[in-house]
């Protein structure tokens, strides 16, 4: 085992030579495809072990067994092979955790009650004003202030999951299209040279997919809302008839606090250290029942922590053979950027995807927007945002929308089951995205 650890540490010291060095990247060798291993092991064991064995699945402990296990070796190598990389995605991490810790636990304080039935009209709405909220207060901003309102109103239904499944399709992903502020990697292009108002040029794919989501979610809901009403207990915990109220509301600055963070101080350690501020902030100037009514626990983030931990160390690999070589995937079109980013974007984490496409597309020479042409950007911004949707860990709120339902007692699909939604509803309008904007069009 240790011979092997130090023949994998010699390929990878080569590879990482070759890489720096100019001219042609070397073919890959067998054994850097061995380090693709843990990233398709710890996918597997977040799809499969909750099936096997739920309820050793649940305490986060166990989680923390298999994210260390997979997730330290390859940390370790890669400490060792190129210090440089695994120190910049070590920033990456504390960086994703301190910006969805901050958004947890100011959007915990914030309580919103008033005429929700949990019937499909209702709910319709709160996906329409999350949609348009992850624009501005960022997929996860939204998706974290409005879920704990659409749980406490569908509850009392057999099939709480299905509004749940459309939430994370639209609050916590489509929805942020519209602004650098919305999604990760829409900030990263910003940073990189993409004005701040170009995003809003993509509000035709963002109203197409918004609306026609929603319409399939009205259809599909009803059916099951019509079962549920003929099953209705009494006394069955929906907040119909109740008077609009939000309590917490000081929250919203904070989270303002994190926007304006996010914007202006892209460097660290002043990042982290103003999410951190702004979490300080707002859990000493929010009244303890406010968090009590809302059933507030860190359980949720602390369990998408433990597994991102291990899931950012065994993604490092990927990313650098992506990088390396993603040139020779012969993706040239915008349509074929778009499946490309959007393909990767659902497994690996979406901004370095993003960011990878982005300068793979600077090389085409087409100089109309921050070095990439018009169309091909658009593909790249679509796939990225678009289908991060597809799987739980395709953007870094799907986890913790399905861990803060699983924690309100509603039973969410696995793994694969969330991706059979994904696959039957979103994918055939990611084709209908492929033929009406981007099928046909110029630019590389």
């Amino acid at each position: 085992m240790q011979a092997n650890l130090i023949q994998i540490l010699t390929v990878l010291q080569e590879a990482e030579s070759h890489g720096h060095a100019a001219g042609p990247v070397e073919p890959l060798n067998p054994l850097q495809w061995l380090t693709v291993i843990p990233f398709a092991a710890i996918l597997l064991c977040i799809a499969i072990v909750p099936l096997v064995n739920e309820h050793w699945w649940e305490p986060n402990k166990h989680k923390a067994i298999i994210a260390a296990v997979l997730g330290i070796p390859m940390g370790t190598i890669y400490f060792f092979v190129d210090n440089h990389r695994f120190l910049h995605t070590l920033h990456e991490y504390i960086s994703f955790i301190c910006l969805l810790g901050a958004l947890f636990i100011i959007s915990g304080g914030i309580h919103i009650r008033g005429t929700l039935a949990g019937s499909p009209i209702s709910n319709a709405i709160i996906l329409l004003i999350g949609a348009v909220l992850a624009s501005f207060i960022g997929t996860t901003g939204a998706a974290m202030v409005l879920v704990r309102p659409l749980l406490r109103s569908i509850l009392w239904r057999r099939k709480p999951h299905v509004p749940v499944i459309f939430f994370t399709f639209l609050v916590a992903n489509i929805g942020g299209l519209l602004t650098p502020l919305g999604d990760p990697p829409l900030f990263l292009g910003f940073l990189n040279g993409v004005p701040f108002t170009w995003t809003f040029s993509l509000w035709r794919e963002w109203a197409f997919m918004v609306a026609i989501v929603i319409i399939v979610y009205l259809v599909l809901d009803t059916i099951f809302y019509r079962q549920d009403l003929a099953h209705k207990p009494e006394g069955n915990g929906d907040t119909s008839g109740e008077a609009f109220k939000i309590e917490g509301a000081l929250n919203f600055l904070w989270l303002g606090g994190v926007l304006c963070t996010t914007a202006f101080i892209q460097k660290s350690p002043g990042l982290e250290l103003g999410y951190i501020l702004m979490s300080v902030i707002a859990w000493f100037t929010t009244k303890a029942e406010i968090r009590e009514k809302n059933q507030f626990t860190f359980h949720p983030i602390n369990e998408v922590a433990i597994l991102f931990a291990g899931i950012f160390a065994c993604m490092i690999p990927c990313l650098k053979i992506l990088q390396e070589h993603g040139s020779e995937l012969g993706v040239s079109t915008p349509a074929q950027f778009f499946w490309a980013t959007g393909f990767l974007s659902s497994f690996l984490d979406n901004a370095p995807t993003y960011l990878t496409f982005f300068s793979m597309a600077k090389s085409f020479g087409i100089d109309e927007v921050a070095g990439v042409a018009h169309n091909t950007l658009v593909g790249i911004s679509l796939g990225a945002v678009f289908m991060g949707a597809n799987t739980y860990i395709g953007n870094g709120p799907n986890f913790m929308v399905k861990a803060i339902a699983e924690e309100w007692k509603v039973k969410m699909p696995s793994f694969f089951g969330y991706m059979a939604w994904s696959v039957c509803i979103l994918v055939p309008l990611f084709v209908l995205v492929h033929f009406i904007f981007l099928a046909g069009v110029g630019g590389h």
